[in-house]
């Protein structure tokens, strides 16, 4: 049976990349690195956490990139090793017992917005962060990702029922804390 191979736009970095450059590497860093950042941090919901899950992400790439087989986009690739590592580093700030709201309720700054369309985007962003970390995981991954329940089952170790449940719960609490009043400076 012959396997189907996906033709990556970058393919010529990514074989510059498999062959040792360097230069390489930074290219393919700057090209991906702020979507992959923006993944990093829906999920971990903290900058500092979000720059290193980036960083160790990039590095597993690099080290596995004979892997890479092109049956997908290499984007699509690197998706799954960030969100990977970031899924990891809330489960490992979970074992360290830290409260997700106490270590950022004061790194977010207050700001006015002046068109209404900007306030109830930062509204819905602030009330996703507030989510507890399952929670906001399991959304993150079906809405802004773009994952399925089973894919998403299959990332957390969880069935997919309990995706379904986590997501359909994250959804009513959502709602619950867009009903807050949102507090401005």
């Amino acid at each position: 049976m012959e396997t189907l191979s996906y033709q990556d736009v970058n393919h010529h970095v990514i074989n510059r990349c498999k062959s040792g450059d360097n230069r390489a590497q930074y290219e393919l860093y700057k090209l991906y690195s702020k979507a992959m950042f923006n993944v990093s941090m829906r999920i971990t919901n903290d900058y500092a956490e979000a720059e290193d899950v980036l960083q160790e992400a990039f590095i597993s790439a690099f080290k596995n990139l004979h892997s890479y087989k092109a049956e997908a986009s290499f984007g699509s690739w690197l998706k799954k090793i960030v969100v990977n590592a970031a899924i990891n580093a809330v489960r490992k700030r979970r074992a360290e017992l830290v409260p997700m709201d106490e270590r950022t309720a004061g790194e977010i700054a207050d700001e006015v917005y002046d068109d209404d369309t900007d306030w109830q985007v930062e509204k819905v962003r602030r009330g996703i962060q507030k989510l507890p970390d399952g929670y906001r995981v399991v959304l993150s991954l079906y809405l802004l990702e773009g994952y399925d329940h089973a894919e998403i089952g299959e990332i957390l170790g969880i069935s997919e029922s309990t995706s379904k449940s986590q997501y359909s719960r994250a959804k009513k609490k959502l709602i619950e804390i867009m009903q807050e009043p949102m507090l401005v400076a």
